[in-house]
């Protein structure tokens, strides 16, 4: 029979916004894309990608994409008029080039390349074989903001970078385009999104930071405004604009970041921030590499985690159990886009079945970090059911094979 727990702590994915952040005075923006005067905000970075393709001009070429991917950046491309080709990636997210430089063609226009999780990928090799081929370099830095590369920001290197905000920094919404190389495209502002959408995701972030620094009654509190909130927005008929979508949407394309998020990305203490997520990564490092063995065995000089990865036997299986205690863990990346073969990437598919996306952003204290890693030590030391194990593992090979 299944433990039943009665969660005694709240961990969210992402850190959220608390009464210190909204205090905080204005930072001086020392890392891309904050320090770029010809940033480019918009409400997701998947809206970034999508201009990005319109920009320069992607329409009916190839883009290279990794076979690692979420799903998003490859529709934001097909939906701007991108055709999309997939190269391989390891079991320790490495390119290998040999197969991207076998995949391109006359019909290439693009290469792309995501940075996984705060870990620089092999940029500047990326470079070298883009102007090889006279090709731009779309870098992706969506997961790994104020990340370094030695001593080179992510960001930088690429002719195109794209960044996500929301999951790095407790704003409501945010994604940012720069452009390195000598082209320069101009873009008006675009309009916010609207207030209820504004105030649907500020609240639901106070939210989530009273349930996290709040105790009992924070979650209390939390759980009993989300069901009379709920109630109301259905009879009011009100609709906002949701980070929590996993789809790229043709109709929000042209919204931009709101008001709010304006404010706080320029007040965030950005050396505060990197400190206690590398302290806290550390501290997973140590408290679990006895029961699941690391992706990466150490987190060089520079390198932003945007969280632990796991590696279980079943990502959906651990995250579902971590959710259940408390604990916003995510089965990361779990499923290929449609147009890849998930039978060619048989490394991706791996990935895809056994990393699970655990929190360690600057909102947690090391008490918290704590019983975060007490509570993946149990479920990991839990005796599993042999004949559910097998059916597990049966069901996630099917996945990869229809």
């Amino acid at each position: 029979m299944e433990k039943r727990f009665n969660p005694g702590v709240f961990v969210p994915a992402f850190p959220t916004i608390g009464l210190d952040v909204l205090l905080q005075g204005r930072q001086l923006g020392t890392h891309p894309p904050f320090s770029v005067p010809g940033a480019h905000y918009f409400f997701f970075a998947r809206n970034a990608i999508w201009h990005t393709a319109k920009m320069l001009g992607l329409d009916g070429g190839e883009v290279l994409v990794p076979s690692y991917h979420h799903g998003v950046e490859v529709e934001a491309l097909i939906d701007a008029g991108a055709q999309v080709k997939f190269y391989r990636t390891g079991e320790r997210f490495e390119v290998d080039f040999l197969d991207v430089e076998r995949k391109i063609s006359p019909r290439t226009t693009a290469l792309y390349l995501i940075h996984f999780a705060g870990f620089p990928g092999p940029v500047r090799e990326m470079k070298k074989l883009a102007e090889k081929y006279s090709l731009p370099l779309i870098e992706d830095c969506a997961l790994s903001l104020f990340s370094m590369d030695g001593d080179v920001p992510l960001g930088i290197t690429g002719d195109v970078a794209i960044f996500c905000l929301y999951k790095l920094l407790p704003v409501p919404n945010g994604g940012a385009l720069v452009f390195n190389g000598p082209d320069r495209f101009n873009m008006a502002e675009l309009p916010p999104p609207s207030a209820s959408t504004t105030f649907s995701l500020v609240s639901s972030s106070l939210l989530r930071n009273m349930a996290l620094r709040g105790g009992k009654p924070g979650r209390t509190l939390r759980k009993l405004v989300l069901g009379l909130g709920k109630g109301t927005m259905k009879a009011s008929k009100i609709t906002h604009v949701s980070t929590d979508s996993q789809h790229f949407n043709r109709a929000d394309v042209n919204l931009g970041i709101s008001w709010i998020t304006k404010r706080l990305m320029f007040r965030q203490n950005i050396t505060a921030i990197v400190e206690k997520r590398r302290r806290n990564y550390l501290f997973l490092l140590d408290r679990l590499r006895g029961v699941s063995a690391p992706l990466f065995d150490a987190l060089p000089a520079g390198n932003v985690p945007l969280f632990y990865p796991l590696l279980v036997e079943d990502n959906r299986v651990t995250a579902e159990r971590l959710v259940a205690r408390g604990i916003e863990a995510v089965n990361f990346w779990c499923d290929f886009h449609p147009a890849c073969n998930a039978l060619e990437f048989p490394e991706a598919a791996k990935l895809r079945r056994s990393v699970v996306e655990i929190p360690c952003h600057q909102d947690l204290t090391l008490e918290t970090m704590a019983k975060i890693a007490d509570a993946v030590r149990e479920e990991l030391a839990a005796e599993p059911n042999p004949a559910n194990s097998k059916a597990r593992q049966a069901q996630a090979a099917a996945r990869y094979a229809v």
